[in-house]
Parts: C-alpha cells; sequence; structure tokens
C-alpha cells in the first residue's frame, strides 16, 4: 500500500523515510524489531494524517469495520468489507 501511494505522487520517498524513522526511534521500540510492522503502520497513518489524505478517525472506522468483517466471515471464505455486519 505504502508503494502505491507514493507511486500515485501522493508523498515522496524522503517524506516517508521520515516519517518511518521517527516511529522506528520512539521511546520503547522493540531493539530486535519485532514490532517494525506496527511503526510502519503507524508512520503510514501519521503520513495520510499530516497531508490530509485520511484523518486518523477515518482510518480507525475503516480498521474497525475490517475487524467486524473479519469475525462475520466463515473460515476459508475471502474477507470482504461488505461482510461488515455494522457497529
Amino acid at each position: 500500500m505504502t508503494v502505491a501511494l507514493h507511486d500515485k505522487g501522493l508523498f515522496s520517498w524522503s517524506e516517508w523515510a521520515q516519517a518511518l524513522s521517527s516511529e522506528v526511534k520512539r521511546p520503547g521500540a522493540a531493539a530486535d524489531g519485532h514490532d517494525y510492522y506496527e511503526h510502519w503502520l503507524a508512520a503510514l497513518e501519521s503520513l495520510l494524517a499530516s497531508k490530509g489524505l485520511a484523518a486518523k478517525s477515518d482510518v480507525d472506522a475503516m480498521a474497525e469495520a475490517w475487524e467486524r468483517a473479519a469475525h462475520a466471515t466463515p473460515h476459508g471464505k475471502p474477507i470482504l468489507l461488505e461482510n461488515d455486519p455494522g457497529p
């Protein structure tokens, strides 16, 4: 997703590197890097919000919808957002 958003010109690689670096350097980061995905996600969400592309509340609402859709999807079936039963 990050590469696709960059390829669409929504941010530069230097902007991305700065956002990711800021997240990875936060106090409490795991020395072994096992939390790298969480830093990557936080950096992307922060960058999207700072550029006015996606508000944190919108990202959070979409994540919750996907979580509900996942719980509503039978095992072995593809998870589709349309399966979200709603809050």
